[in-house]
């Protein structure tokens, strides 16, 4: 299994790294891509990548940490997509609506979401979009700001019909924990009917743990959960989703 999308860089996990690695391959994680929120954690994320062989790195500046970015954020992100050869991606970038109310506080979170796509198409490399309450206005920056290399949408939350506007741009849909939780209709519906070539498994360790951990801290350990529900969903075996899932990462960003 290959967690897409999880926190390692966490303060829930400070020197408790090497033992979350460790229990991630114990479970059948063999790869994991730990992804930044602003320039501190994307730089924590690096350097754990630059640690442990299991592990890639994505940098970015999240929707609700961009209200405090400026260029010179801007350019600390830059610095790592130049240095870092395991930073396989930007992110987690792009819209939230449900924290932020303000317009005003919507407009710089476009401003920095575009100049962040900017930042991946100059150093072709796919994003990792986390987008909430705000996917008309997503799809329309994409729309208007093509990424060269795709990416995922991360712990998609949006239609199945939505899904299919993103698919069309290139993007693949990250699945985790909400697929477990016994109300979550609208992403049960879209692991169902995703392409076979267009998910991605992802815990987004430490939050969203699936059920029966739901309310509790997350791990990749708990990914086999999430994969396995997939796999009741789709009708077909955990084993098929492992292989759909590992060729769809090593797929998006070039391993």
């Amino acid at each position: 299994m290959i967690d897409s999308h999880c926190h390692i860089n966490d303060k829930a996990f400070v020197s408790k790294e090497s033992q979350y690695v460790k229990d991630a391959i114990d479970s059948g994680v063999n790869t994991l891509l730990v992804v930044g929120c602003d320039f501190l954690s994307s730089l924590k994320a690096a350097e754990i990548a630059f640690v442990y062989k299991e592990c890639y790195a994505a940098v970015g500046i999240h929707p609700t940490d961009s209200k405090y970015a400026d260029e010179k954020d801007l350019e600390r992100i830059e610095f790592l997509l130049q240095k870092e050869h395991k930073v396989i991606a930007v992110g987690e970038i792009g819209l939230d609506y449900y924290w932020e109310k303000e317009e005003s506080i919507k407009e710089h979170q476009k401003e920095i979401f575009i100049k962040q796509i900017d930042l991946a198409n100059k150093y072709n490399l796919p994003i990792s979009i986390h987008c909430r309450d705000a996917y008309e206005d997503c799809l329309n920056i994409l729309k208007k700001h093509p990424v060269k290399r795709g990416g995922v949408m991360h712990c998609y939350g949006g239609s199945k019909e939505m899904m299919t506007e993103f698919i069309k741009l290139g993007f693949y849909i990250g699945i985790g924990g909400t697929v477990t939780f016994k109300n979550a209709v609208k992403i049960k519906e879209v692991a169902q009917v995703v392409p076979s070539d267009r998910y991605l498994l992802e815990t987004d360790a430490p939050y969203l743990a699936p059920t029966p951990h739901r309310g509790e801290e997350n791990h990749s350990k708990y990914l086999f959960l999430i994969r396995d529900q997939i796999a009741l969903l789709r009708n077909t075996s955990p084993e098929q989703v492992d292989e759909e899932t590992t060729k769809n990462f090593k797929t998006l960003f070039s391993l």
